[in-house]
């Protein structure tokens, strides 16, 4: 297997963490995270009669239908769009650029399908996380509203078996998003920067921890006010360029969908001479697929829960559409590009020349060929730039929600400083070591966060099957809650 190396050699303890690390995300990824997953989709596709389907139109009216850039503020919460933006922020980031180049040299050409395949099923889970987190969200006496996945887990398993898979989640989702997710994300801008501008690392590092942290200060209301004008303007300009370099080489695109269907089903598909089975294909697409576009890995319902609709089922559908532009849109406009350009004729990867083509700079090489060396290297850098920063954001959110749950708000402060401190750190750390611990604590994430959704999938078939006129809660965790309503 061709081993990835980035700069200069790490340190050996750095070496002897990422063995360990990596030897269980090989279990995590290629057993139970591609199961779940999978199962997850198919059952929620099959429960909701395939609501990513019936109600897509319905999804795309009530997010375009409702597109602003400036959306008023609210006492609570955020307005469905700005729910939608902030879910985005979270999604379409470093794993949309760096994650799906990783899975493509790993996986192999092959891995864009799994990733397309989890996508779509995929928007049956992110239904189910949405509609739950809307119908379990808590609203205080100030308005603030508090809701994600620990409060649907602890309406779905009452006493201290909930209380643990709560307590679980919310430590993996604070580890994951707040420290380790968002050091994934300063890496991948602190690398890409040093690409295109020859910054020094620790510069980029020490800029971003400060704009974050001047945008933590401001609260959710900010942090949705940024959103919502970051989100659909990153998106835009990226797909642009995309569709720009894949016009000019439009002769090679069938031959990258072509590669990307063998290398998905033939166990020994070959390319450049490396040759790419279908376990790896798979494993790559599961992994990179959550880190993408999270459909049940538990982090964008917290920015859904904030949401002021009348139905859960309303904000259900708009969180489906967050999956399809993360994953079918941007993953497929950086899986085509990378593919047609470095994988198809004369492309180097295509001949085998791997010396200096690493996962974080492969969209740059690619992008490169139509827009110039410097050039190219610049316009990944400054999308991945807004892609990794507005995911810093709304990670940040979404794992302060739970330090609330666990500690209350005096301990927010605290969290944030070591977040910030994360962040810098990230962009000075190796590569390989930054992404493999973001993973494992993703991959953990999702245990809870699955059982919890399968647990109340009644109440989310329900919510789909009438669109919102009927979204009851099961018996017994109406049970549980009505003291509390008292």
């Amino acid at each position: 297997m061709y081993v990835l190396r980035l700069g200069k050699e790490r340190p050996k303890v750095q070496e002897e963490l990422l063995e360990i690390v990596q030897t269980i995300n090989s279990y995590l990824s290629n057993y139970v995270l591609i199961v779940l997953l999978i199962g997850a989709g198919l059952f929620f596709t099959i429960r909701t009669r395939g609501v990513q389907f019936r109600c897509f139109g319905e999804g795309m009216r009530r997010v375009f239908g409702n597109f602003s850039l400036n959306g008023k503020k609210h006492e609570s919460g955020m307005s469905s769009f700005q729910a939608l933006a902030t879910a985005v922020a979270a999604q379409v980031g470093t794993g949309n650029i760096v994650g799906a180049c990783g899975a493509i040299l790993v996986g192999g050409p092959g891995a864009i399908f799994w990733m397309w395949l989890i996508a779509i099923l995929g928007m049956a889970t992110n239904y189910a996380e949405a509609v739950l987190a809307q119908k379990t969200r808590k609203v205080d006496a100030d308005g603030t509203v508090h809701g994600g996945p620990v409060y649907y887990i602890k309406t779905a398993f009452h006493g201290k078996f909930g209380t643990f898979l709560a307590g679980f989640f919310s430590v993996a989702i604070i580890l994951a998003l707040g420290f380790m997710g968002c050091m994934v994300q300063s890496n991948s801008i602190a690398s890409t920067c040093a690409t295109a501008f020859s910054i020094p690392a620790w510069i980029i590092g020490l800029l971003v921890a400060a704009v974050a942290g001047f945008i933590f200060l401001g609260g959710v209301k900010r942090l949705a006010s940024v959103t919502e004008k970051i989100v659909p303007f990153m998106a835009i300009i990226y797909i642009i360029g995309g569709l720009a370099v894949l016009i000019s080489h439009a002769s090679q695109v069938p031959a990258a969908f072509g590669l990307i269907f063998e290398c998905a089903f033939n166990p020994q598909a070959q390319v450049g001479g490396m040759t790419f089975g279908i376990i790896a294909a798979i494993s790559q697409g599961a992994k990179r697929g959550l880190f993408s576009n999270e459909a049940g890995m538990g982090s964008t319902p917290h920015a859904h829960a904030l949401a002021n609709v009348k139905t859960p089922h309303e904000q259900g559908v708009v969180a489906m559409i967050g999956v399809f532009i993360d994953t079918i849109i941007v993953v497929s406009i950086t899986a085509l590009v990378v593919i047609t350009i470095l994988y198809t004729g004369d492309g180097v990867l295509a001949q085998g020349l791997y010396e200096g083509v690493d996962k974080t700079n492969m969209a740059q090489i690619a992008f490169s060929s139509l827009m110039g060396g410097n050039i190219g290297n610049i316009f990944v850098a400054i999308c991945l730039l807004f892609f990794a920063f507005s995911t810093i954001l709304s990670w940040n959110l979404f794992a302060k929600i739970n330090v609330i749950y666990l500690f209350g708000k005096k301990a927010v402060p605290v969290f944030s400083a070591i977040a910030l401190v994360f962040i810098f750190m990230g962009s000075l750390l190796s590569n390989d070591l930054v992404w493999e611990l973001a993973d494992m604590f993703n991959q953990l994430m999702v245990l809870p966060n699955v059982i919890a959704l399968v647990a109340l999938s009644s109440t989310v078939a329900l919510c789909a099957k009438t669109k919102g006129e009927t979204c009851d809660l099961p018996a017994f965790a109406q049970a549980e809650e009505a003291p509390k309503q008292d």
